[in-house]
C-alpha cells in the first residue's frame, strides 16, 4: 500500500463523513462542543477501521479483535504498527495471521510484565515467642 492511496482514502472517507453530518452540529453550545468531539472520535475510529481493514487479511483482522476482547491495550499496540508500517510504504501485501502472530510475539517480548516482589522475613521476633509460654 502506498502512503498516498492511504492518504486518498483518508481524505475521501473524512469528506463523506463531513458531508453526511456537516449540518447536525450547532457551534457555540457545550452540547454542541462535546458532539464534535465524539464525532471527531469516530471518525478517527472509522478511519483506523478502514485502514486495518485494507492491510488485514480476514483471518488476521478476527484474532485482533478476539486479542481486543481480552487485552485493549494490546491490540491498540498492534493496530498502531500496522498503521505506522502501512503509512512508512513498508508492507508490499496484506498481513496474514501468520504474520500477526509474528508481530504479537515481538510486542509481547517488548513489554515487561509487572513483577510482584514478596519479601519475607529472615527472623523470628523472639517478643511473640515468650506470649506463647503463658
Amino acid at each position: 500500500m502506498a502512503d498516498a492511496e492511504l492518504e486518498q482514502i483518508r481524505k475521501a472517507r473524512l469528506e463523506q463523513l463531513k458531508a453526511q453530518g456537516g449540518g447536525a452540529s450547532s457551534p457555540g453550545a457545550s452540547q454542541g462542543a462535546g458532539n464534535q468531539a465524539e464525532q471527531q472520535r469516530q471518525q478517527e475510529a472509522e478511519a483506523r477501521q478502514s485502514i486495518l481493514n485494507q492491510i488485514l487479511h480476514p483471518e488476521a483482522a478476527d484474532r485482533l479483535g478476539r486479542i481486543r476482547l481480552v487485552k485493549e491495550e494490546r491490540a491498540t499496540d498492534v493496530e498502531n504498527r500496522l498503521i505506522m508500517l502501512a503509512r512508512t510504504g513498508q508492507l508490499r501485501q496484506k498481513v496474514t495471521e501468520a504474520q500477526l502472530k509474528e508481530l504479537l510475539n515481538a510486542v509481547a517480548e517488548n513489554k515487561e510484565e509487572e513483577k510482584i516482589e514478596v519479601v519475607r522475613r529472615k527472623t523470628w521476633d523472639d517478643e511473640d515467642d515468650d506470649l506463647l509460654d503463658l
